[in-house]
């Protein structure tokens, strides 16, 4: 397994904790260098630490994956970050994973406006403007590549007191979409992926009788002998 991505350098974004920490966990495992970014810069340097000893790192010590700190909401820090990545490695990432994402949750009679806009503004604009930006230097290398947007279940279906939330992950599977459509020629891919409840940090903020219920919901919507 360790073989299967030696040559890839992925971006996962998010990956201080939570899907994006395991997806970066997983990465190396399967021998990618991993640049771990959060807007939390000590939680992707601990994510590092976790990483040495996989994959690539296994008996090399620390140095192959790299940390950085950045806020994909901010379009500067976003175009920084890619620069920062292909000085560090000499190549922009031919895998990018985009997992970060906020939650801000009320019912929508009280919901206030900045609640909408935080979520918008990590879920759905972060993840263009890292979508983007990781487009133009694929594009400009000629190389290639894949991008993964993580969605969530809740885009689809819905969840009480969760509409900017489901608006954001929404918006992002149809933007995916449309950008697979778009850089489809260049050879660059692009996915969603739509998860139900983990147990992250982020769904440890939800009230448990929401979980019980979505659970239920989801095991009366399953097709017998899955």
């Amino acid at each position: 397994m360790a073989a299967k991505l030696r040559s890839v350098l992925a971006l996962v974004t998010g990956a201080g904790s939570g899907i994006g920490q395991a997806v970066s966990l997983r990465l190396a495992r399967e021998g990618a260098l991993v640049a771990a970014s959060d807007r939390d810069g000590a939680a992707a340097e601990e994510t590092i630490r976790l990483l040495v000893g996989t994959g690539r790192d296994a008996g090399a010590g620390p140095g192959c994956h790299a940390a950085f700190q950045a806020d994909v909401a901010q379009a500067g820090a976003v175009q920084a970050l890619i620069e920062q990545i292909q000085a560090c490695f000499s190549r922009p990432p031919s895998v990018v994973v985009s997992c970060a994402g906020i939650t801000r949750d009320e019912f929508l009679l009280r919901m206030p406006e900045d609640y909408w806009d935080e979520v918008i503004a990590v879920n759905l604009k972060g993840t263009f403007l890292v979508t983007q930006a990781a487009a133009r230097a694929l594009v400009s290398s000629g190389s290639g590549g894949s991008i993964i947007n993580i969605s969530s279940i809740v885009g689809k279906v819905g969840n009480l007191g969760q509409t900017n939330y489901a608006a954001s992950k929404a918006g992002v599977e149809g933007m995916t979409r449309n950008v697979a459509r778009e850089l489809g020629r260049h050879g660059i891919r692009c996915n969603s992926i739509l998860p139900g409840f983990i147990i992250t940090p982020m769904t440890k903020k939800v009230p448990q009788k929401v979980l019980d219920r979505e659970v239920s919901s989801c095991n009366s919507h399953r097709v017998p002998g899955h």
